[in-house]
């Protein structure tokens, strides 16, 4: 896929979530001399990687006056701080994407007019190396053209869907934008109860990695439903069948207890948004 800008492109925040996608952007091809990065401490990598593509470094606001896509990637709680500077920017009438958690498309049509273009998008953490997934939704004032361009932009890190309301990005949030932390979690779980049973640390520590992520990589390959991959490996009456007696337990297995978890963090989404 080549990445084609007609306007400007201005990245404000090049941590690890910023970073990995402006990697993405330039593999795709996107032209470096069309990226502008709002950066003001940046990583040694990342002043590196700026220096060997030419991309422009925290050039002056007021001297962008043709921002197609303004890209906001810096933490929520700086997000007070950053977005008034960026005002002059809105002359241009760019897309407004944003990557950072728990801001509303209200925020920013807040700080860009009402009229703005905003996109409002929740990624997870394993963007980073390219396989992440990334759900947004747009505001009225979103063209298809800008809709398409905010899909090329995001999947330069892995997977990208389109939810009907914004309110389903509190569940995004639950399921896949907290989700990395519920698999590193089970694989976790995993290695402390083999060392439990008797495996030495080390043992059940890379037993249970390399079974968590072989697993993750098999359903991503083969393509085939969760639960058909299940049941492939589970043989009546033998071991996994018998653990999963207990993790699939109707009162206390895994169902309900990740029922009580999605439900918490979507709540706790909603609170943070507000």
């Amino acid at each position: 896929m080549s990445l084609k800008l007609e306007g400007t492109l201005v990245l404000v925040g090049c941590g690890k979530m910023g970073g990995a996608m402006l990697e993405g952007w330039l593999k795709a091809g996107a032209d470096p001399a069309k990226i502008a990065v709002l950066e003001p401490r940046p990583a040694p990598e990342t002043e590196a990687l700026l220096a060997k593509h030419k991309v422009s470094l925290n050039p002056a606001v007021k001297n962008i006056s043709d921002a197609e896509v303004v890209i906001i990637a810096v933490k929520p709680q700086v997000m007070g701080d950053v977005l008034p500077p960026l005002a002059p920017l809105q002359k241009s009438k760019p897309l407004i994407l944003s990557v950072a958690a728990g801001k509303t498309i209200a925020t920013f049509e807040a700080a860009f007019g009402k009229d703005a273009s905003v996109i409002r998008t929740i990624p997870n953490t394993p963007a980073a190396i390219g396989r992440g997934i990334t759900a947004m939704v747009g505001n009225a004032h979103v063209s298809p053209k800008q809709m398409q361009l905010a899909e090329a932009l995001l999947s330069s890190t892995g997977e990208v869907v389109k939810v009907d309301k914004e309110s389903d990005i509190d569940l995004v949030t639950a399921v896949s934008g907290s989700g990395p932390a519920y698999v590193f979690l089970l694989a976790e779980v995993l290695a402390a109860a083999g060392e439990k049973a008797g495996l030495s640390k080390e043992i059940a520590t890379q037993l249970a990695r390399a079974t968590v992520s072989g697993a993750g990589e098999l359903m991503r390959q083969s393509g085939t439903d969760a639960a058909i991959l299940r049941q492939n490996v589970t043989s009546p009456n033998g071991t996994t069948y018998a653990a999963l007696q207990v993790l699939m337990a109707d009162d206390n297995g895994m169902k309900p207890l990740f029922e009580k978890a999605i439900a918490a963090a979507a709540h706790r989404s909603k609170e943070l948004a507000g």
